[in-house]
């Protein structure tokens, strides 16, 4: 089941009973300083048309739908801090935390979370690396995200990695070929492409991030009977990975425009909306 909060997560959190989640997956606003937007456009071919596509076929384009948001915080921790508080009074005694952000804000929010958790409750720096979009040529191109991941009690926690998804060896040739055939377990720095700007996966919401990187995390990280959150949900992506593989899931938006996407990606499917408001699945 997945249920929806429409509404300001800080006081939606306040709602929540003690230690009633035991997994917290957030990804919030980098505070990039810039509005984030998104749009989508439709292509249909044209002989006369301004875009060139595969075999040299032309198209021309037009815009169907956008979207943004700011993205700017004066004091970020201020921000964020109180909701990671939330956060950790939420999660049950054996939950994890995962934060996912870039590198603007993730050196501040991780001494933040060392005070709050106990530094020995730091248990990996996961750094999602991607290879698309923008380049620049005054510095090295900004192309990877950091999830910090930290858990309530070290001796009780979920990790299973037998349950993740595999990876091929970078040279075969050094392993035997059982090795080859089962793959190596990932490290903490993942190799995954963004959501493709074209394909079915795309919602048009900004910053959407990759059911394969979130599914990885729902696999490993958490079991069947556990109940899953997500405080600034976004597009759903954690949502919808939680949902594909059977766990309950709580979603957390402010955002008109999220909701609305996520009543549509969700449709027909075991969605509600939180009390007071209209279901938008089936039930």
């Amino acid at each position: 089941m997945i249920t929806i909060h429409h509404g300001d997560n800080l006081a939606i959190l306040g709602r929540f009973a003690d230690a009633s989640y035991d997994f917290i997956y957030i990804d919030p606003p980098f505070n990039t300083g810039r509005s984030q937007s998104r749009s989508r456009v439709r292509a249909r071919r044209d002989v006369s048309g301004t875009r060139t596509g595969f075999g040299g076929h032309r198209y021309a384009v037009e815009s169907v739908a956008s979207a943004a948001y700011a993205d700017q915080f004066d004091d970020y921790l201020a921000f964020l801090g109180p909701r990671l508080v939330e956060a950790k009074r939420v999660l049950a005694p054996t939950g994890g935390l995962m934060v996912h952000l870039d590198s603007r804000e993730v050196h501040y929010v991780k001494v933040f979370l060392d005070q709050l958790f106990g530094r020995d409750h730091f248990m990996n720096e996961i750094v999602w690396a991607y290879d698309y979009g923008a380049r620049t040529t005054k510095r090295w191109s900004a192309k990877h995200d950091t999830i910090l991941w930290y858990v309530r009690d070290l001796k009780r926690y979920t990790f299973r990695a037998n349950e993740s998804d595999r990876l091929p060896y970078m040279a075969p040739g050094l392993v035997t070929p059982e090795k080859r055939k089962r793959g190596k377990l990932p490290t903490d720095t993942w190799w995954h492409t963004i959501v493709s700007p074209t394909g079915r996966e795309k919602t048009g919401y900004p910053t959407q991030k990759p059911l394969g990187i979130l599914e990885r995390i729902v696999k490993v990280h958490t079991k069947p009977s556990d109940r899953l959150l997500d405080f600034f949900a976004g597009s759903g992506s954690f949502g919808d990975a939680a949902d594909r593989h059977g766990r309950d899931v709580t979603l957390v938006d402010s955002s008109a425009a999220a909701i609305r996407v996520m009543k549509k990606r969700f449709a027909g499917r075991g969605v509600e909306l939180a009390p007071g408001r209209r279901s938008v699945g089936k039930p």
